[in-house]
C-alpha cells in the first residue's frame, strides 16, 4: 500500500529507480499517474492537489531537501526519474562507460553548448539554472539550445538537480516560481559512490539493472530497456 511519501521513500529504495512523472515509459513507475483518477487500491494519493504528503508532484522536491540516497533529474528518455544512491554506480558504468567529461568532450558525444553549461557548474558550487544560463552566455533566444544542454548533462550523469531556490528582486522580493537548482553529480554524491562505479564493467551494470527491470516490469520491452539504460 501506498498511502504517503513514506510509503513512497520505501517502495523506491526497494524498486531502486523510477520515471518520475509519474509515466511508466514503458519500464517502471512508483506511482504511475492514472493512479490520479483510478487506483488500483484505496490510497490518499493524489496528484497536484500541493499536500505535500500525498502529492507525488510535491515529492520530488521533498526527496532532494530531506534525502542524501536518492538522485532526481530528468534521466530517462529526457524526463523526469529517480536514482537511489544504490543503483547509481550501475548507471554511471553503463552512462559514461569509463570515461570523463573532457575526455567525451574531445570524442564528440558531448556537445559545445553542454560544454558551456558544465564550465558555470562543475565549479562546486550549486548554481540556480537562471544564474547558470547568465553565466553560460545564453541569450533569450538561445533558451532552447540552453534547455537542451541542461538535459544532455543530466541524462549524461554529469549534472543534477540538488533544490530549489526561490527567486528575488534587486529589492529583496521574493517573486515567481523558485529556481531549479543544479550542481555536479560528484558535488552530490559521496566518493564510495563513484569508487564502486570504477569497479562494475559496463556489461555487469547493464545486466544487472536489466534483470532488475525485468523483476519490476517482466513485461519491458528489450529495446525501451536499452534505452532507458545507456540514455
Amino acid at each position: 500500500m501506498l498511502n504517503n511519501f513514506d510509503d513512497f521513500i520505501a517502495m523506491l529504495l526497494q524498486a531502486g529507480f523510477s520515471t518520475g512523472s509519474g509515466h511508466s515509459e514503458g519500464i517502471y513507475a512508483v506511482v504511475p499517474f492514472a493512479w490520479g483518477e483510478n487506483p488500483p487500491f484505496k490510497t490518499r494519493v493524489r496528484w497536484h492537489t500541493g499536500d505535500p504528503e500525498t502529492d507525488p508532484w510535491e515529492w520530488r522536491i521533498r526527496v532532494l531537501e530531506e534525502r542524501d540516497d536518492i538522485a532526481y533529474g530528468k534521466i530517462f528518455f529526457k524526463k523526469s526519474g529517480y536514482i537511489t544512491e544504490e543503483w547509481y554506480p550501475y548507471f554511471l558504468s553503463a552512462r559514461r562507460k569509463g570515461m570523463d567529461f573532457d575526455e567525451e568532450y574531445a570524442s564528440g558525444v558531448i556537445s559545445h553548448n553542454a560544454k558551456r553549461v558544465y564550465c558555470v557548474v562543475k565549479d562546486d558550487s550549486a548554481h540556480p539554472v537562471d544564474e547558470i544560463k547568465r553565466l553560460g552566455g545564453f541569450s533569450r533566444e538561445q533558451k532552447s539550445k540552453f534547455d537542451a544542454a541542461l538535459i544532455e548533462l543530466q541524462m549524461k550523469l554529469y549534472i543534477t538537480m540538488c533544490g530549489a531556490k526561490q527567486k528575488v528582486s534587486d529589492t529583496g522580493e521574493e517573486y515567481g516560481w523558485p529556481s531549479t537548482v543544479f550542481c555536479t553529480v560528484e558535488k552530490f554524491w559521496r566518493k564510495t559512490v563513484f569508487e564502486e562505479a570504477t569497479k562494475i564493467s559496463v556489461k555487469e551494470a547493464v545486466d544487472k539493472i536489466t534483470e532488475q527491470i525485468y523483476k519490476l516490469n517482466p513485461a519491458a520491452d528489450k529495446k525501451r530497456i536499452k534505452k532507458f539504460i545507456e540514455g
